[in-house]
């Protein structure tokens, strides 16, 4: 597994909040590391692979425990 370079938590944020923080997120790391992406807002299971996939980086795991959600994004 890749090693986690940051970690976003936009627990508590609805959308569109959680995917522009990712964005925001993501341009403070470089190519190929992995950002990790904590959100609560169920729309997240949508937007933040679609968003992914739009901008070219790769959704690598997403994972739910108790209505949380985790996504590990490696920038591309």
């Amino acid at each position: 597994m890749l090693e986690v370079a940051k970690t976003l938590d936009a627990s508590g944020l609805a959308c569109p909040m959680p995917v522009v923080r990712t964005r925001q997120a993501i341009d403070q790391i470089g190519s190929g590391e992995v950002l990790e992406v904590i959100s609560t807002d169920r729309g997240s299971l949508q937007d933040i692979p679609a968003w992914a996939a739009a901008t070219g980086h790769a959704l690598i795991a997403t994972d739910e425990q108790d209505g949380t959600y985790r996504f590990r994004i490696q920038k591309g």
